[in-house]
């Protein structure tokens, strides 16, 4: 299982998610170009000294991301049909997690094997990212028994 942030441009996110990562043992995928330097102080804030514990590899553009990926690419998104209770995650999936400003391109929602949404109240638009990323992410665990 591993976690991607698709151009994170909200460090406190990011951090919060790589350290979700580190202690759950997901190594995380960040794909440039991000909307904020590696050194930022709300980075590290929010990721504390996690950061140095977590697997995180960065890819210089989706491409990259894609080659160097064995498992199906999950698509976390408001625009899916699909709930994620409902679907059966397998051990190798990667979770894409998009911009908190502009979701994913469309080139992207094509690419992915599966889209999934999280159920909300209706007449809600979104849960904050890294919150959804860890939502979904605990489920993927459960179902898989990856929890450490």
């Amino acid at each position: 299982m591993r976690l991607a942030l698709f151009e994170p441009d909200i460090p406190q996110n990011a951090g919060v998610l790589i350290r979700l990562g580190a202690c759950l043992g997901v190594p995380v995928d960040i794909i440039e170009p991000c909307g904020f330097l590696f050194n930022d102080t709300r980075l590290k804030r929010a990721g504390m000294d996690y950061l140095q514990l977590a697997e995180v590899v960065r890819h210089a553009s989706w491409e990259a991301l894609v080659s160097a990926t064995a498992g199906r690419i999950i698509l976390l998104t408001t625009k899916a049909a699909q709930n994620y209770i409902e679907f059966k995650f397998a051990p190798d999936d990667v979770l894409i997690l998009g911009r908190e400003s502009a979701g994913v391109p469309q080139h992207i929602h094509e690419a992915a094997a599966t889209r999934l949404r999280i159920p909300m109240k209706r007449g809600l638009r979104s849960l904050n990212v890294a919150l959804a990323g860890a939502m979904v992410l605990g489920e993927a665990l459960r179902q898989t028994k990856g929890f450490p």
